[in-house]
């Protein structure tokens, strides 16, 4: 990785620049926490730097809601997401394996990723229900194609990938050598927050021997628990690995692509009539089964990546740590 140091004033005017040919986005922090939001003029200077937790998951720039298939389609611009967490970079493993497995290609979807650029920022504190450490994934980025550190008014840019050498090749402002004991003061931030997660109440099994205990366990424990679940598909709505979907049959031919969940009632239906997952706890076990058992198996990429947004959004207050905890025993 090679390392290059901008202004953070240099660094905000560039990124105006660029809007001339791109779209930018960017993590903005407000009362209610963090999300994505465009850039402009006036809000550059705002974007937030190394704060976990943006609420919309990356999935949602590759995966939109609902899309027609069928429909002629106009070349968009390229576009920069700025501020994403590893716990979500991670998670483009599982679905570029489902979308880009080589013999059925999601164009669209492989149109997205190869028109956008990544650009990944460093947590240096953690959330409440961030766990990613457990499942082996560090709370900074080596996969993205650039990642970011504000440090003391200047922009440390690690550059990852060819895509992240164009992006910073094409930004009109100066940028300086980074030398050895900026590189150590990030490491020891990296090392802050490590520890800040290993000092986090989770006490979890790790995420094979979840898939072990939750491909064993009883119908009594998933009903126990699936108590308080209103099928509202929250969790796998936000999730970053969740990625079922309908096709729809329009007139004329059409098709459109919509976001699905398998907590929804029905979501197993066929035309007989037949749904193997009619009852609550079959629906509640069966994500459980998705993320620990099936796709790991299947795709080879871990379908959980510790970031805690399903817990967070969960109307029915139901923490999936402390369903595995107490499926641990």
């Amino acid at each position: 990785m090679r390392y290059t140091g901008i202004k953070k004033e240099e660094w905000d005017s560039a990124l105006v620049q660029l809007l001339e040919s791109q779209t930018i986005f960017a993590t903005f922090s407000n009362e209610a926490g963090q999300d994505y939001e465009l850039i402009n003029k006036e809000n550059v200077s705002l974007i937030s730097y190394n704060h976990p937790g943006p609420s919309t998951p990356l999935k949602t720039f590759f995966l939109p809601v609902k899309e027609n298939v069928t429909s002629a389609r106009k070349k968009t611009r390229p576009r920069t997401i700025i501020g994403t967490p590893n716990c979500d970079i991670e998670a483009l493993k599982l679905l570029d394996s489902i979308y880009l497995d080589g013999e059925f290609d999601d164009l669209f979807y492989r149109e997205r990723r190869e028109n956008t650029t990544i650009i990944s920022s460093d947590c240096f504190s953690v959330q409440e229900h961030c766990h990613c450490l457990l499942y082996g994934i560090k709370p900074w980025s080596s996969m993205s194609d650039i990642s970011i550190v504000l440090l003391d008014g200047t922009m440390i840019l690690g550059i990852i990938s060819e895509k992240g050498e164009q992006f910073i090749s094409g930004m009109r402002c100066s940028q300086t050598e980074v030398h050895g004991v900026i590189k150590q003061i990030i490491e020891d931030k990296h090392k802050i927050a490590e520890d800040s997660l290993k000092k986090l109440p989770v006490n979890l099994p790790g995420y094979e021997k979840a898939g072990e205990l939750i491909g064993r366990s009883e119908k009594t424990f998933w009903e126990k628990h699936c108590s308080g679940c209103v099928s509202c598909g929250a969790c796998a709505a936000i999730c970053p690995t969740c990625t079922c979907f309908l096709l729809i049959d329009k007139p004329g031919f059409e098709k459109l692509k919509q976001m699905d969940a398998c907590q929804y009632p029905g979501f197993e239906r066929v035309a007989g009539g037949e749904d193997a997952l009619f009852e609550l706890h079959n629906r509640f076990k069966n994500r459980y089964m998705c993320k620990y058992v099936w796709k790991p198996g299947k795709s080879h990429a871990i379908a959980c990546t510790g970031c805690g947004r399903c817990i967070a959004a969960c109307i029915g207050k139901i923490n999936k740590n402390e369903v595995l905890r107490e499926l641990a025993g």
